[in-house]
Formats: structure tokens, C-alpha cells, sequence
């Protein structure tokens, strides 16, 4: 069994098991995923995980090689609800490939992990569990250069990658307090973009042409620097809108910001269920 300080060394990261916690190492190196390098190390507490597996690699793997996977528990990790899906296995950095003879460590370190989570493993969270790089934060697009210092969002568009409408409309700066929400699309495949939902504002549906959106092309908003930079603003975010802060108005109003903090991904299932349940109940 293991026990607190036991470590797996896999391809390009260890996992080592603590008390409260898995301790990723990401390795450092021209082979490693970019985004790993980014990431450096993370910390991922047990109560931020619903799960833990152990599998064959598969036809698209290596030869006699093994797969271990922790789950992230829905809400735990905002650089895993920003990424929506899109990550491709080889960056996910919950998974960890082993050699084939490893399979009997990474079966006994995944049976410690499942031993630490608790009832509410299945359940989403009810807050962000895992931290994401923090503001300041810089990112280059195709078309604008991004700064997140912690508040607001800032746009300085690219004289030669914007399109006129940005061009003439000027540098655009977003205050937390104007946004619900964000969207990255992955640069990975076309149209991939990092959106900012604003509150009071219908987006343009067109990436190019939208205000609050950054295009992504190639040798720009890389997923190593783009999905970090949206998983920490969408973290500052969720600090700042607490469930009790929807505002007090006409119950259809109130029902509306709901349903527009719930499509944002700051509400989880169970958060919204009770909201609506009971703004209903007090109409």
C-alpha cells in the first residue's frame, strides 16, 4: 500500500502520493507537452478527484505500457473546466503512462487514491480546488496581445492581425464585475479563440469581428499559454461571484443572471437546481 511520500515516475512526470494530496512533477525537456512545462508541478488535493484508473495503453500507445488516470471531480479544476474537452490525451495532465512492468505499482497507487476520496467524490464541487497560474498574466493571440492583471482583462489589438472593426474600435479593457464567463477554443483546430462572456452585451458570433475575442492561429495563443491564462481568469471569476451574490429582482431577472451564470460554467448542477428551486419558490 502506498504511504505518504511513495513517488511513480512515468513518461515526462512523477506522481508522488501525500497526505492530503497527489504532487505532479511535470518533467522538463523538448519531449515534454508544452502545456506540462508550463504547468511545472501541481498539486491536486484528494478532495478534488472522483476517481482513478488503471488501463492498457491502447492501440495508439506504446507497447506494454500502462495508463494511470486520475478524474477530476466536475468544478475542481478551472484549467480543466476552461479546456472543456478539448485536451488531447498526450497533454491531459491527469494521465500518466508507465512501462507494462509498472502495472502492479500503478494499480496499489491507485488503490491508496481511491481509499482518500471521500462521499462526496461523485458530487460536483462546490468551489475551484486546484490552483492555476496567478495574474499578472500576458498572452499573444493572432490578432491582439492579452494582460490579465488579476481585475480586468486588456486587449491591445495587432495593427496587422486585427480586422478593421477592431482596429477603429480601439484598445478594449473588461473589468471582472463586466464578465460571466469565458471560452477558450482550442488553437489546435480552426476557429480556435479565447472569448470573453461579457454580462450585459451580446457576443458577435464572428471571432474576428467580436470585441471581447482574441483569434488564435499558428505560432499564436498556443494551448501551453492560452488555456493557463483562460483557466486563471476564469478562476478569478468564480472567487468573485459567490452563489449568495445573485442580485435581488424580479424573479424572471433573477431566473435570466441564473441561467447566464449557470451557461458560464459558475454555477455547478447542484448550485443551480437550488437557486432556481428556490427564487420559483419565493415568487
Amino acid at each position: 500500500m502506498c504511504r505518504m511520500g511513495d513517488v511513480l515516475a512515468g513518461n515526462h512526470a512523477v506522481w508522488e502520493f501525500d497526505s492530503d494530496s497527489v504532487l505532479i512533477r511535470f518533467a522538463r525537456g523538448l519531449r515534454t507537452p508544452r502545456l506540462w512545462n508550463a504547468l511545472g508541478a501541481r498539486r491536486i488535493p484528494f478532495e478534488a478527484l472522483s476517481g482513478v484508473t488503471v488501463s492498457a495503453a491502447g492501440s495508439g500507445g506504446k507497447r506494454d505500457a500502462v495508463v494511470l488516470r486520475a478524474v477530476p471531480r466536475t468544478g475542481a479544476d478551472p484549467l480543466m473546466e476552461a479546456a472543456a474537452g478539448q485536451l488531447r490525451d498526450v497533454c491531459d495532465p491527469y494521465r500518466l503512462v508507465l512501462p507494462g512492468d509498472r502495472a502492479g505499482q500503478a494499480a496499489e497507487f491507485a488503490d491508496a487514491v481511491r481509499a482518500r476520496l471521500g462521499p462526496e467524490a461523485e458530487e460536483p464541487a462546490q468551489r475551484f480546488l486546484v490552483r492555476v497560474p496567478e495574474p499578472p498574466l500576458q498572452l499573444k493571440a493572432y490578432d491582439a496581445r492579452l494582460a490579465f492583471d488579476g481585475s480586468a482583462v486588456t486587449f491591445h489589438w495587432s495593427r496587422t492581425g486585427a480586422t478593421s472593426s477592431k482596429w477603429k474600435a480601439g484598445d478594449q479593457r473588461y473589468p471582472l464585475t463586466a464578465l460571466t464567463g469565458v471560452e477558450w477554443s482550442t488553437p489546435e483546430r480552426p476557429g480556435g479563440h479565447l472569448r470573453l462572456l461579457l454580462r450585459d452585451a451580446p457576443a458577435d458570433p464572428r471571432p474576428d469581428h467580436d470585441l471581447a475575442t482574441a483569434v488564435f492561429a499558428v505560432g499564436s495563443g498556443s494551448v501551453h499559454e492560452s488555456l493557463p491564462f483562460a483557466a486563471a481568469v476564469l478562476a478569478a471569476l468564480r472567487g468573485r461571484t459567490p452563489v449568495a451574490s445573485v442580485p435581488a429582482a424580479r424573479t424572471d431577472e433573477r431566473l435570466h443572471h441564473l441561467s447566464e451564470l449557470y451557461g458560464a460554467g459558475l454555477l455547478t448542477d447542484a448550485e443551480y437546481s437550488a437557486l432556481r428551486d428556490r427564487f420559483a419558490a419565493e415568487a
